[in-house]
């Protein structure tokens, strides 16, 4: 491709810290990284989280290709179909962000160096990247061109994959073969074969049936629902998404639906019942802390700062408990897998270089998890672990991520349609009558 034909693409702090390796995503066209940004990149180097991982990937990464002068040259990138890359250090004198805007910040030196960039390559096409929305408002009242990071965001989500599908064509006859054997041949019923483990609802007249796709025995088999550690699902979404947690050959499960639902419940009380079948249930959601203050500004031990951000799972582990009497052996043996730690709820940040063997793993409020971050919990897995995820794609609490671009949604779109997965979306809210009518009209 001609260089005049090829884009510069500069790219925000807030790329960087969202995939630490956003610079080899433009294919042929040009990168350059403002000098603020390495500024500001090098100030979340140090911590646990995602985002100080990204940081330091990033800067070794840097490091690598920084032998041949980044200040002063446009250097290859790796691989011969890709382009260039470059940090810039000038700045637009004419056009100064901090004086329109009223106030010094980095984004203002990005948006200045994005200016000189684009006076100084006027034959080519300049666009600042970021997943700031209030940068890319600004940089457009400027006329500087600005785009989201468009890497690993789902193109439309309201078209995201529920699985489940409602059958109205089913006759009598292959209903009753259903009831009568268990199963029926996929063949018998569809025209077409569906993703693996798919679930539906089958409908004949006023008679129905619940089921999902086998794949391994390429038949649509009937399921039951059952009340399982004193919680029993209350719609056939909820005994799609039971059904799931149970099948031992699911070793991947994805949960959606909006709050009220069920979907920790239903997993919290899944992984009770297969305790023996695992070494310990681990339990853990993103920390999202509110006013901008981290964990570190709690006091106590990790424990006593970690509490108040998991207390919608104690919450859950409470109301299986309360199904029970004091005195029953439920009750007893729920407040044993705390005390001996067989269920454990741990913080994301600390299961990083280890390997999750013999557990099974809840991660609740997903939809707060980056792409990577969902990757990175995964590849933990070893031998004999199922991983569950849960969340709302359409609540989300961190900046920078919306429903398309989250962890959650980036997994149920990228791995459906493989045998050790499932995926269910629950629809209808079952917390209480009050709850719903919030939902609905408020």
């Amino acid at each position: 491709m001609p260089r005049n034909n090829r884009k510069i693409f500069v790219l925000d702090t807030s790329v960087i810290l969202y995939d630490y390796n956003a610079i080899y995503n433009f294919k042929e066209h040009d990168v350059a990284i403002p000098i603020s940004v390495l500024e500001e990149i090098d100030q979340f180097k140090k911590g646990d989280s995602v985002i100080n991982f990204n940081a330091r990937e990033f800067i070794r990464s840097i490091d690598s290709l920084s032998a041949k002068n980044l200040l002063e040259n446009w250097i290859p990138l790796n691989g011969a179909s890709q382009g260039k890359l470059r940090v810039l250090t000038e700045e637009d004198p004419e056009i100064d962000s901090n004086r329109i805007f009223g106030s010094q910040k980095q984004d203002h030196h990005i948006l200045n160096t994005a200016i000189a960039l684009t006076r100084r390559e006027p034959k080519r096409k300049v666009i600042l990247v970021t997943k700031d929305v209030n940068l890319r408002i600004k940089a457009r009242s400027l006329n500087v061109h600005s785009e989201d990071y468009e890497t690993g965001k789902i193109k439309d989500v309201d078209r995201l994959y529920t699985g489940k599908s409602e059958l109205t064509t089913v006759t009598q006859h292959q209903l009753d073969q259903l009831f009568e054997h268990g199963s029926i041949p996929v063949t018998e019923l569809l025209d077409t074969t569906p993703p693996c483990n798919e679930y539906f609802i089958l409908k004949s007249g006023t008679a129905s049936a619940l089921a999902y796709y086998n794949a391994s025995t390429q038949s649509i088999e009937r399921i039951h629902s059952s009340q399982i550690f004193g919680v029993k699902p209350r719609n056939a979404e909820q005994t799609f998404a039971m059904h799931a947690i149970l099948n031992p050959d699911v070793l991947l499960v994805t949960i959606s639906g909006s709050a009220g639902t069920g979907k920790t419940l239903l997993a919290l009380a899944g992984a009770i019942e297969q305790r023996r079948k695992y070494q310990q249930i681990y339990l853990a959601r993103p920390i999202v802390p509110l006013s901008n203050k981290d964990i570190g500004y709690l006091p106590g031990d990790i424990k006593s700062k970690i509490n108040p951000y998991m207390q919608p799972l104690w919450d859950n582990l409470s109301y299986i408990k309360n199904q029970y009497n004091q005195k029953d052996k439920e009750y007893k043996k729920i407040d044993e897998l705390v005390e001996t730690e067989k269920l454990h709820i741990v913080p994301l940040a600390y299961i990083r270089g280890r390997s999750l063997s013999n557990v099974i793993f809840i991660v609740d409020e997903a939809q707060n998890l980056t792409p990577h971050e969902v990757k990175t919990i995964i590849t933990r897995a070893g031998h004999n672990t199922k991983v569950i995820f849960t969340g709302d794609i359409f609540q989300i609490d961190t900046p920078y991520l919306d429903s398309q671009s989250n962890g959650l949604s980036y997994l149920i779109d990228r791995i459906k349609n493989n045998p050790i997965y499932a995926h269910i979306n629950l629809e209808k809210g079952e917390r209480s009558e009050l709850a719903n009518l919030a939902s609905q009209l408020l």
